[in-house]
């Protein structure tokens, strides 16, 4: 144990600052663009700002339209005082985000303490378990976007704190459920994943929870429905209410899963092959398919190596730190076999393990977001492993011609593990600020800002703009309501004409969103184009160019 609480504190303090730095430094510019969905985050909450609408016109939505993926709302609200301060631009959605990030960092000291309140290095493991996430690449990943997983992640790991100090204060109880019901609103996996932490911790301690004072649990219940119940009753009143979660379900009609196995099911008719038609049966095939998709998210190469896509993590790194590796398989072990609190084991375990659900019924897994809950286990197992292994040294007997050892070979370790540490943040630190913007800007949707403001110096010289909405540049209706900051209220007069979805075409003003066919469009005079290099063809004169940020062409302008 610190036997100094200013020491605890002081430390602590600086963990916070660092996390705060690599949160929230060029927050704006890394990564170098906002995606589809930070703009139509953003520009929803700009909507609800001035007419207490979305852009589809719905009044204090719990869900937002969108792209027809029907996202909670919660976030869209979070970013409304940022914009409010700091105007609509990428920094003001991206803040909600990284200030949740930091939060997260902070509540993970005061959980651990909490949870592992009889382990005699409790106060290491809370500090390193913090300061392991301030630096985590997965946890610094989404506190940097405007990603509503983030927000999801931190309200899961307050209601957990709050849960388990309710049993010392009842009145935290309410504080747990609040948290908890609010969660459903920041993110799709929150509905899964949220319900089954809160049932496993009660379970757990469920002797405890019955020597409660009943008010203070009723009260929490009560809250919590009030909480939920907008949600709850959005859902049974849409149908399109989970058009998301069915959208990437494995269970999809839309999915390759279910073509193929139809595929395999008239192979195995034809050719009289009964043992192939119950393996290829759709309900067996569907249970592999969860089962193997749970379990590709403890898939240690995805984990520290690959990623998942490139907007996921930094470049040419995964998830997590080479050097936490044999950290986390010796802290999972040394959890299991040690000395602690059985209670603690089920927290922690429940949770590890319960966080790959949400993602496991989906396709494209395995999956960075939806599971982005398994933050901060990871980071708990990596730091019981660290002081495992100190402690292991410490205590060994290690001699040489009757010359103790263990010093040397305690302080040899620990340079050793600084090195390799340093080098592993440092490489990170390179890889996320600087080399992603070069390698990863075409996948950040880059350039819309640079064709807006060069749309503005001309618009005024055409009569039509048309811009394209073909890949990669799908969905760019959104980024120029964002960039051009334009009026939602004469918006939603045409947003209903048009769908939210990927095929749509869309249109306000001058402007009009569908693919370019450079032989028909270009006869049209007084036109200006903006569209992928693909579609307006070399021999056309360009007003403008716009590079990725590694070279390559992102977008051509071009007029007639």
């Amino acid at each position: 144990m610190i036997k100094s609480r200013k020491i605890i504190w002081a430390i602590l303090i600086g963990i916070i600052l660092l996390s705060a730095i690599l949160r929230l430094w060029q927050l704006g510019n890394v990564p170098p663009s906002p995606d589809w969905d930070e703009v139509a985050l953003g520009y929803d909450a700009y909507a609800i700002i001035h007419t207490g609408r979305d852009s589809f016109g719905k009044f204090l939505p719990v869900v937002l339209r969108s792209f027809d993926d029907y996202k909670p709302a919660l976030y869209a609200y979070l970013t409304i005082p940022s914009i409010l301060i700091f105007g609509l631009n990428t920094f003001a959605v991206r803040l909600p985000s990284a200030l949740f990030g930091i939060i997260s960092v902070i509540a993970v000291f005061f959980l651990i303490r909490e949870i592992f309140e009889k382990y005699k290095y409790r106060d290491y493991l809370s500090l390193l378990s913090s300061f392991l996430l301030a630096i985590s690449p997965w946890s610094t990943q989404f506190s940097r976007v405007g990603f509503e997983s983030n927000v999801g992640t931190c309200l899961n790991i307050l209601m957990v704190l709050f849960l388990i100090k309710g049993f010392k204060k009842p009145w935290m109880f309410s504080l747990s459920a609040f948290f908890a019901g609010l969660s459903i609103y920041a993110y799709q996996s929150e509905k899964v994943f949220t319900p089954l932490l809160a049932l496993a911790v009660v379970i757990i301690f469920w002797k405890k929870l019955f020597a409660i004072n009943k008010k203070y649990i009723l009260a929490a219940f009560i809250l919590g429905i009030i909480v939920v119940a907008p949600m709850a009753l959005y859902i049974l009143g849409n149908r399109a209410a989970l058009l998301r979660v069915t959208g990437t379900s494995v269970f999809s009609s839309q999915t390759e899963l279910l073509k193929t196995n139809i595929k395999k099911l008239e192979q195995d008719k034809l050719n009289n092959d009964k043992i192939g038609s119950l393996l290829d049966n759709r309900r067996l095939v569907y249970g592999k398919t969860i089962i193997s998709g749970y379990i590709s998210h403890f898939d240690l190469n995805w984990l520290f190596i690959t990623g998942d896509i490139s907007r996921h993590h930094a470049p040419n790194m995964g998830l997590l730190y080479l050097f936490e590796l044999p950290f986390v398989l010796s802290g999972i072990y040394k959890l299991i076999f040690g000395d602690f609190d059985k209670k603690t084991k089920l927290i922690i375990f429940s949770w590890f393990l319960i966080a790959p659900i949400p993602a496991s019924i989906t396709s494209g897994v395995p999956h960075a977001v939806r599971t982005l809950n398994f933050l901060p286990t990871f980071q708990i197992f990596t730091a019981i492993g660290i002081i495992g292994f100190f402690n292991l040294i410490k205590k060994s007997d290690i001699r040489f011609k009757n010359y103790d050892l263990r010093k040397l070979s305690y302080i040899l370790c620990l340079a050793s593990f600084i090195l390799i540490f340093i080098f592993n943040f440092v490489y990170y630190l390179n890889q996320y600020f600087v080399q992603q913007n070069y390698y990863d800007s075409a996948d950040w949707q880059y350039g819309y800002k640079q064709a807006v403001d060069e749309v503005n110096k001309l618009q005024s010289s055409y009569s039509q703009i048309i811009v394209s909405d073909r890949q990669p540049m799908d969905k760019s209706y959104m980024f120029f309501l964002f960039y051009l900051k334009y009026p939602p209220q004469n918006y939603q007069k045409v947003s209903e004409h048009s769908s939210g979805g990927y095929g749509a075409s869309h249109f306000f003003d001058k402007y009009t969103f569908k693919p370019i066919d450079w032989e028909k469009d270009s006869v049209k005079k007084n036109v200006l184009f903006i569209g992928v290099p693909s579609e307006i063809p070399n021999r056309v004169p360009v007003i403008k160019i716009i590079h990725n940020l590694d070279g390559t062409e992102a977008i051509r302008i071009a007029g007639t």
